[in-house]
């Protein structure tokens, strides 16, 4: 299995070079993935060959672009478990369709009074726009807790969701814990409450397979630089009864049927929440990652991640002074990892790591509330994807092994 989801790593560029003298073992896949040949030759031809804007001109250039564009409305579709390319939004990312959501049918769905539902894992993506939300409209904010090993806690779940609930809004997985969350169990609990299901995919769909409809959502946002896409291309997948309730947000060119001096007459789902020129080029690359993510295998992903990160488990563990958050049992995780080195600060292990070409994340992770539940202020954080090897694992452990050595005993 190893072997054959090596021979992926080719395809990438980027790891083929060298970062402070050593070879480049890229672990902060949680943040952004690297970008395969096939994405980076998608969007160079498209600025090539076919520039041009969509939905405006019926030139041969004009055509070309804007078949590419639907096109991969439909692969994104297929991708979520979906038949109608309709349901899907172009957005910036997670972030901006989570905004979405929240300023647009949220502001004109809910009440005072109405609860909206988060948990302490999300990321600040996933709090800030429902923070905002319930400031406007006089909602309050409830959270779901964690159990002892970082998983949510079903027991409170079904006590914190009530007939006040109008949303609960989770990820899937965690970008911090690497736990993934029942998600179609608290869907079925929010529907029997009259609330609807919002689902922050982005540390999902990379990684496993996923079916909004099967999983129960209502809404669900992906990011593609999370996918090996490029950056400032995302989707927001909505139920098409949804999408149509809710009002645009932005307002400008080729999202209206007419236009007077005095009145708009806005385009059916999804083309009304896309005004202006898009990032058509991120488009094209977000086509190009899911063909890419499809000819992998997204089951075969999670099964690469998953042996990676149950060789690398045992082996942090025997480290003295490190410590694990969220599930100790590896079956129970994604390729995320964060942990603590006992009297080293998190940047400064990632800047010893970084010296030993290792590129791991330090901070908050943009879940400060969920820091402060574990009672930290920063983590250090490995996260892995296809391209990743036994041998990142174990120079992973060796670079931590240098770093407390120098730090705690002042030599390498």
């Amino acid at each position: 299995m190893d072997k054959m989801m090596n021979e992926y790593r080719a395809d990438f560029p980027i790891l083929k070079q060298k970062v402070n003298d050593e070879q480049l073992v890229y672990l902060d896949n949680a943040a952004t993935t690297q970008k395969p040949q096939a994405v980076i030759a998608a969007i160079k031809h498209y600025y090539e060959s076919d520039n041009a804007n969509v939905h405006r001109g019926v030139h041969t250039l004009a055509e070309r672009a804007t078949e590419q564009y639907e096109a991969v409305r439909s692969k994104a579709a297929r991708l979520l478990g979906v038949d109608d390319p309709h349901e899907i939004v172009y957005t910036k990312g997670t972030t901006e369709a989570l905004n979405w959501v929240a300023a647009s049918y949220g502001s004109t769905h809910l009440q005072p009074g109405d609860e909206i539902v988060l948990s302490y894992m999300e990321h600040h993506s996933n709090i800030v726009p429902w923070q905002n939300l319930a400031a406007k409209t006089g909602a309050k904010l409830k959270y779901i807790g964690l159990t002892e090993n970082g998983q949510l806690d079903m027991v409170e779940a079904q006590k914190v969701i009530t007939d006040k609930t109008a949303i609960v809004s989770l990820c899937q997985a965690s970008n911090v814990l690497g736990v993934v969350n029942p998600i179609q169990e608290i869907a079925a609990l929010a529907h029997h409450h009259g609330a609807i299901m919002v689902v922050d995919g982005a540390q999902a769909v990379p990684h496993m397979k996923v079916d909004v409809r099967e999983l129960g959502a209502d809404f669900y946002a992906l990011s593609g630089h999370k996918m090996m896409g490029p950056t400032g291309i995302g989707v927001l997948w909505g139920k098409k009864e949804l999408l149509a309730q809710m009002p645009p947000l932005e307002f400008g060119g080729e999202m209206i049927n007419n236009v007077g001096l005095y009145q708009t007459d806005f385009k059916e789902p999804p083309y009304k929440f896309e005004g202006g020129t898009q990032n058509i080029a991120g488009v094209v690359g977000l086509g190009a990652a899911i063909d890419y993510l499809n000819s992998v295998g997204p089951d075969k992903i999670a099964e690469h991640e998953h042996h990676l990160v149950a060789d690398l488990f045992p082996k942090l563990q025997a480290i003295p002074g490190i410590t694990i958050y969220g599930p100790q049992d590896p079956k129970l995780r994604t390729g995320v990892l964060s942990f603590n080195l006992a009297g080293v600060h998190p940047h400064d292990l990632a800047s010893a790591l970084d010296m030993d070409g290792v590129a791991v994340r330090a901070g908050h992770h943009c879940a400060q509330p969920l820091m402060e539940y574990l009672g930290v202020s920063a983590t250090a954080r490995a996260s892995f994807y296809l391209y990743n090897t036994k041998e990142d694992t174990d120079a992973l452990v060796n670079a931590i092994l240098d770093a407390k050595e120098f730090f705690l005993n002042g030599s390498f």
